[in-house]
């Protein structure tokens, strides 16, 4: 049986109370963090961190001796690895949030990043190893409209021409943000399930067609 040296470390949280005046909260807290005198500092026991490793020797006694090995990601201080993937989950979140403003699909390398750090961040959430294998991807979506307002905008000037009841109003009474609130509501209550099975449906008879070209070429 093998043996391994094990460091583990916890972090202890030290506080004080001292009174600072100044002409605001900021200033005060300013103050504060800059305060280099910890004379008067106490150590909270209570509050310590958890226990977690923070390096791995094989064998007795070998600490800082030699090569270190990796430690299993699970054992890694939660709050270190939790800010670790917040880093990543931002970047991932900017890479889709451009695709979305640039009306263009993700890539398929990045979805399927994406669902491994899901993954990923499930695992830390419970205290897990971290996952060995990518996890498969979500299937592509793919947009079939897109509900844009400078083009609602546009269409207010023909509404009075076909509607007396709104001849009178000019289309530059009409704000920006009643546009904006009109589109979420048609966004979310307006019933398009009949187009998106038709598609769905098309899609499926031109999958069809291109298999069967493609397996039984003319």
């Amino acid at each position: 049986m093998p043996d391994f040296t094990i460091e583990t470390t916890y972090h202890l949280p030290v506080f004080r109370h001292p009174t600072y005046a100044a002409d605001t909260l900021e200033a005060a807290c300013r103050a504060a963090v800059e305060d280099n005198d910890w004379d008067i500092a106490e150590k909270d026991y209570d509050s310590s961190g958890e226990v977690h490793i923070t390096g791995v020797w094989e064998g007795a006694h070998s600490a800082y001796t030699g090569p270190s090995v990796p430690v299993p990601s699970q054992f890694y201080e939660a709050v270190q690895r939790r800010a670790r993937h917040f880093e990543i989950l931002l970047g991932l979140l900017k890479m889709f949030f451009d695709d979305a403003h640039a009306a263009r699909s993700p890539s398929p390398d990045w979805l399927a990043r994406s669902a491994w750090e899901i993954a990923r961040g499930e695992a830390i959430l419970g205290n897990a190893p971290d996952p060995d294998e990518p996890v498969e991807p979500p299937k592509a979506n793919h947009i079939l409209a897109r509900l844009q307002e400078d083009q609602v905008r546009n269409a207010i000037a023909a509404v009075p021409e076909v509607d007396d009841n709104f001849r009178a109003l000019s289309p530059t009474a009409i704000t920006d943000d009643d546009i904006h609130t009109a589109c979420l509501t048609i966004a979310t209550t307006m019933d398009v399930s009949d187009v998106v099975g038709n598609a769905e449906f098309q899609a499926a008879l031109a999958a069809i067609r291109a298999a069967h070209q493609r397996l039984h070429p003319a």
